[in-house]
């Protein structure tokens, strides 16, 4: 119906500029201005007719007339000001008013015109306004009821007006009416499918905005159970988004996080916006996630628009979940660097503290004895007496070199330049080297030094200086922390592909807290101030190092007043792969991670 086309643009055209915003609005009003438009063009152009068919016409005649075209007023007033109510509003008062005083003059209930009053109510039913609705049928009643009551008191005027037949005038009243209701009937047919086509673009805009979204959007009824679910739930979790309808949704999230989970459900059902960070169990999917592994997502809820009525009663809740993986590792990075930043500081302060004794102990003892040998003019000295001195002195100065010693292996071990050579020998010879060389230490502390090894051990493929540094650092501790009257045992054995180093005393042992800090640069195990072992507490880190460069593990068991057991595990030929911390199966030198339980929110 291309001959329409005009006529639609020329009351798009009418349509006031502040509505055509809003697409329903717009329809609202081409809907109430078309038919009174429409009506009144129509009217205009029979009234030449009639006065060629009837002549002159009568006062009734010409009140017809013009109420016939007062629609087209009543539209232009709707295209001028916008006012969508208002102009209804004036269209019953005028409508009802014309009717009134035409039936007043043309024979009250029974006149042509009574017929227009059952148009009111229908025509504000097209307003989609219940207050109007209710205002078009009480004016329509009040003026059915005043021209019955005029009727039944005999108060109306006896006769018409003019000469005009009443079945022609009655005709023409049923065909304007017929006319306008018609107008209305396809104003109503436009209205309707203006707001089918506006609900299907609607439609298809939230689809493809889920569809493309990779936001999870889920909608949930009162008891929590998923109504629906995007198609975001594939790459998300890996899963269809059916597979999530019901209590499929409460069945991934992990057990910790489901009280977090249904508390930010029922609040957003009771009326307050919630988010939750929560852990969901997905498939292998396009983000990366593996099957069966948790992720962390962010779960923001809010209430459906409540009905008429519902107060405070559960509603429909609309979730949005977004992946926070990404966040979290941030959180993790960050959370792991505030620690590690900590304990860089602790380190530095035990470094200080404990470089400020180590090194100044056998510097004054350098300085002072030295003092002595130079001033030894001035102060009488024997041949021992300076033999003595002397061998102090060495001893200090043979100190500093094995603390300096210490620090640059450290230091080499944490920035990955120290290097290793490998060659193979017989790990029993190191060992029972290593005793011999400790042992007149030992006896002088009183502590017994033993050594088990079994027959047929196999060469082993390592550097002979680092597993000698091992052995000397384990052996040392071992005698150290043990009192006069012990005994420290080395022994050398075979488990499968590894060599099986053991170092155990009888001495003071380690508490829990003691020993899971154990390898820590520069920490000694029961430190105080009064320094009752020596020592740069450098020993078993260079030791958990030289072991890590091997591919070994390091294992060390301890309890307060039962002594310590030092295991190293060294691979018999070529090191396996490198492990980190993480995997080393000594607790000691482990750090959890835990993840932080879920917390609810309230949205601002």
């Amino acid at each position: 119906m291309t001959f329409l086309a005009p006529v639609r643009d020329y009351i798009d055209a009418l349509v006031h500029p502040a509505s055509r915003s809003d697409a329903l609005v717009a329809a609202r009003h081409r809907a109430f201005i078309a038919p009174r438009l429409i009506a009144g063009l129509v009217a205009l152009a029979a009234f030449p007719i009639y006065l060629g068919l009837r002549g002159a016409p009568g006062a009734a005649e010409i009140l017809v007339f013009v109420w016939a075209a007062t629609p087209i007023a009543i539209a232009y007033f709707l295209s001028r000001t916008g006012r969508y109510e208002a102009a209804h509003i004036l269209s019953f008062l005028m409508l009802t008013g014309l009717v009134l005083a035409t039936a007043f003059c043309t024979g009250g209930i029974a006149s042509f015109c009574a017929v227009w009053l059952v148009l009111v109510p229908l025509e504000a039913a097209l307003s989609g306004s219940r207050h109007l609705v209710v205002t078009g049928a009480v004016l329509a009643l009040a003026v059915v009821s005043l021209l019955a009551g005029l009727d039944v008191f005999g108060l109306l005027p006896h006769g018409i007006d003019g000469t005009a037949s009443p079945h022609l005038l009655s005709a023409l009243g049923l065909l304007s009416a017929g006319l306008y209701a018609t107008a209305l009937a396809f104003g109503a047919q436009s209205l309707a499918q203006s707001g089918s086509r506006l609900l299907g673009k609607e439609e298809d805009r939230y689809q493809l905005l889920a569809r493309v979204s990779r936001d999870l959007v889920t909608r949930h009824g009162p008891t929590g159970a998923v109504l629906f679910a995007s198609p975001a739930a594939e790459p998300l979790f890996g899963v269809a988004a059916s597979d999530l309808l019901g209590h499929g949704l409460l069945d991934r999230v992990h057990v910790a996080d489901r009280p977090a989970y249904l508390t930010a459900l029922s609040d957003a059902a009771s009326g307050e916006p919630r988010a939750a960070e929560i852990r969901i169990r997905g498939e292998r999917s396009s983000t990366g996630h593996q099957a069966g592994c948790f992720h962390w997502v962010e779960m923001r809820c809010r209430p459906l628009e409540a009905g008429d009525g519902m107060g405070k009663q559960p509603r429909e809740v609309i979730a949005v979940l977004r992946d926070i993986d990404d966040r979290k590792a941030q959180e993790l990075a960050l959370e792991n660097a505030r620690v590690e930043s900590e304990r860089a500081s602790t380190a530095k302060t035990r470094f200080l503290a404990t470089m400020s004794h180590e090194l100044r102990t056998p510097l004054n003892v350098i300085i002072g004895f030295s003092d002595m040998l130079i001033r030894q003019s001035t102060v009488e000295l024997d041949e021992a007496r300076r033999q003595e001195y002397a061998r102090l002195i060495n001893e200090s100065g043979r100190h500093l070199l094995a603390v300096v010693n210490g620090i640059l292996d450290m230091s080499k071990i944490e920035v990955g330049r120290f290097e290793i050579t490998r060659e193979s020998f017989a790990v029993e010879q190191a060992v029972r080297h290593c005793c011999d060389l400790l042992r007149m230490k030992a006896e002088e502390k009183g502590v017994e030094i033993v050594m088990r090894a079994p027959a047929g051990l196999p060469e082993i493929l390592a550097d002979r200086r680092a597993i000698n540094q091992i052995l000397l650092n384990l052996l040392s501790n071992a005698i150290k922390f043990t009192d006069r009257g012990g005994r420290v045992a080395a022994e050398v054995g075979r488990g499968g592909g590894w060599i099986l180093l053991t170092v155990e005393d009888t001495g003071i042992g380690m508490a829990p807290a003691e020993l899971k800090r154990i390898g820590e640069p520069f920490f000694q195990a029961r430190a105080n101030n009064d320094r009752a072992h020596e020592g740069t507490g450098l020993g078993l880190s260079i030791v958990k190092g030289l072991v890590k460069l091997h591919g070994g593990q390091f294992e060390i068991r301890s309890h307060p007043g039962e002594g310590t057991r030092v295991t190293v595990k060294l691979p018999i030929g070529n090191a396996p792969a490198l492990h980190d911390d993480a995997s080393d199966p000594v607790h000691a030198f482990s750090r959890d991670n835990p993840i932080p339980k879920a917390q609810v929110k309230k949205i601002a």
